[in-house]
């Protein structure tokens, strides 16, 4: 038996607690997701140096799943445009049965292999690619349809399951393993499972974007302010990573379409915005090199 279906023995007699009891309970159990990503580091870590020079060469992003996890890879997806400026077009989300399935269960979607390598195939799967396979059980027919379709084409192809040993994971050029063991509620891996799943992809995506210049310190300086929450962190950041005063950083950023990158280098070096964006492209966008010194070559 997979150990994210077996029984848990913690607490055999949950539908009998009271409500602050119950509550407990579930935040308890989602501690231990926490240190299965924690014990993986280092193939995430591998993960991410291995992705970066595909992505430099113009690949993309490419996730697939089904069910919870595959919802989850949708999600890590939708969220590089905002917060990254990641193209759109670079981040792909397959998810078994469609789109429909991500607001509902379509039955028997995740169990058919050849639909995953077709799916894949569709989407014009390339060498420079990265996918991205998530899977609980890690034996999803889905998942691993597309693992063939990806292993075919030459792309990068890093598997995330919760069980040891899982096909996916044996199968992938990096398998990640978050070994969660089983569930609260037996079988039901929306819940630590889905977690460590969730933490594992924000720290993969998000540390594959600080390599890719997208961070400078830690503040998002490509973000894509797309609603007035976002135009005002957007000044925020100009200013705190310049120490620019707000009317300085709102007019720099006018004269750049909002792009913080460029606003930072131009208050910095005191140039003007065409001057910046030119450093910046010298640099490949990376802020810390504009900044420097010396001419970017």
């Amino acid at each position: 038996m997979l150990k994210t279906e077996a029984p848990s023995d913690i607490h055999p007699e949950l539908d009998r607690y009271a409500v602050a009891d119950l509550v407990d309970a579930f935040i308890d159990d989602q501690r231990p997701a926490l240190e299965a990503v924690g014990a993986a580091r280092g193939k995430i870590a591998e993960a991410v140096t291995a992705a970066v020079p595909r992505l430099v060469d113009g690949g993309r992003l490419i996730y697939v799943g089904a069910g919870t996890s595959g919802r989850l890879g949708v999600l890590d997806s939708v969220e590089l445009f905002p917060t990254f400026s990641w193209p759109k077009s670079r981040a792909v989300a397959l998810l078994a049965g469609g789109r429909e399935a991500m607001f509902e269960s379509v039955e028997g979607a995740e169990d058919n292999r050849e639909q995953g390598g077709a799916d894949l195939r569709a989407v014009g799967v390339a060498r420079t690619d990265v996918v991205i396979l998530v899977a609980a059980s890690g034996a999803t027919p889905y998942v691993l349809g597309a693992l063939d379709a990806a292993r075919v084409a030459g792309a990068l192809t890093v598997g995330i399951a919760n069980n040891p040993g899982a096909p996916l994971t044996r199968g992938a050029d990096i398998g990640i393993t978050l070994n969660t063991g089983s569930e609260l509620i037996s079988g039901s891996t929306r819940l630590k499972a889905g977690t460590a799943q969730k933490v594992a992809l924000n720290t993969l995506s998000s540390a594959i974007m600080v390599r890719l210049s997208k961070v400078y310190g830690n503040l998002m300086v490509d973000l894509h302010p797309t609603n007035a929450k976002l135009l005002r962190r957007a000044v925020n950041l100009t200013v705190q990573a310049t120490g620019a005063d707000e009317e300085t950083a709102r007019r720099t950023l006018g004269s750049c379409r909002y792009r913080v990158k460029v606003a930072i280098v131009a208050i910095l070096k005191k140039i003007d915005v065409s001057a910046a964006e030119a450093r910046l492209a010298k640099t490949h966008g990376s802020v810390r090199l504009a900044i420097a010194d010396e001419s970017p070559r």
